[in-house]
């Protein structure tokens, strides 16, 4: 199993519309792809803006290549998030799940 990780940082006070986008729109149509496996997401609150993670998992890297497009490292940030984002990562992590506990 492939992880993929990415952050970013909301502008403040749009952190729970943020997550509805989120909820409503981006984890549905992620979790309809092949090869997804299922995703969370990360919520740091501060003092001035909220900053997210959020990890996707994946069956392997051509599923996620599928999904990314042909640079897998570069973020998929869709309009209406750029639009709530104060800041975020142009790239993202792939990690291999190497041990897990339950």
């Amino acid at each position: 199993m492939i992880v993929r990780t990415w952050t970013g940082r909301v502008h403040p006070g749009k952190g729970r519309e943020y997550l509805a986008f989120l909820g409503g729109t981006v984890l549905p149509q992620i979790s309809a792809l092949p090869g997804s496996l299922g995703a969370r997401v990360l919520r740091g609150v501060g003092p001035r803006s909220d900053e997210f993670m959020v990890l996707t998992e994946w069956t392997d890297l051509e599923s996620i290549g599928a999904f990314a497009g042909p640079d897998p490292s570069v973020a998929v940030v869709e309009d209406e998030a750029r639009a709530l984002l104060a800041e975020y990562d142009p790239t993202v992590h792939h990690y291999e799940v190497a041990l897990e506990a339950d």
